[in-house]
Order: structure tokens, then C-alpha cells, then sequence
């Protein structure tokens, strides 16, 4: 699955409460920096992910994506690393605009190694 993919396939885990999918898709030593908290290992995100957000009624509304020079073949679909960022803004369950963001996703051998997210 190429980079872009699986960034796609992390957030569509995420809106349709798909936990098993997630954590298929994160390594194993996955971080993620966020401006209120830092999460360390796959375990430990998908279980916030799943029992403690505070909304789990929301989804991702994608608006761009930027990729960097990936390894493998961008033509084909195969590469499996590099760095993406997607920009985008986070919807309640009634369209309601919470909050815009940019997340930059490491990939790793197809799988996110590590998120840093910036928020408005």
C-alpha cells in the first residue's frame, strides 16, 4: 500500500471506529505529538482512540495532500515511506467545523511511524 494510502486508510480507521484497522496500521513504536498530549506506542493511541476521546462522533474532512519524495514507485502505487501532511479540518456529527489541522505523517515500511498534528 503506498504512503498516501495508508494515511487515507488511518483516518478512514478512525471515523468509522475501525480500532483493529488502525492499529494495523501504525508501528509498533508509533508516536503521536499533539498540542495537548504526546502518545508513545500503537497500544496506548488506540486505546485513547477507542475508550477515552471525548468525541468519537466526528469525522476527518480531508482538504490537501502533500507527499515527499517516497521510496519505491510513485507511478505504480508501491511506494511504502516518506512524509505526508494533510491538511484538513475535523466535523462534528452535524457538519459543525471543531477544528482545522495539519497532520505530517511519517511512513515507515508501510506503516506511520510517527504523527506530529498542528491545529487552529
Amino acid at each position: 500500500m503506498s504512503a498516501t494510502a495508508v494515511v487515507r486508510s488511518y483516518y478512514a480507521a478512525i471515523d468509522e471506529s475501525r480500532y483493529d484497522d488502525l492499529a494495523g496500521l501504525l508501528a509498533a513504536d508509533f508516536v503521536h505529538e499533539r498540542p495537548d498530549r504526546t502518545f508513545g506506542g500503537r497500544e496506548a493511541f488506540v486505546v485513547f482512540m477507542r475508550d477515552d476521546r471525548p468525541r468519537t462522533d466526528t469525522t476527518h474532512e480531508l482538504d490537501a495532500i502533500y507527499t515527499d519524495e517516497p521510496s519505491g514507485d510513485v507511478a505504480t502505487g508501491t511506494e511504502t515511506g516518506g512524509e505526508v501532511a494533510v491538511r484538513g479540518r475535523l466535523l462534528g456529527a452535524d457538519g459543525e467545523r471543531l477544528f482545522g489541522f495539519v497532520d505530517v505523517h511519517t511512513v515507515e515500511n508501510g506503516s506511520i511511524a510517527r504523527i506530529r498534528t498542528y491545529t487552529d
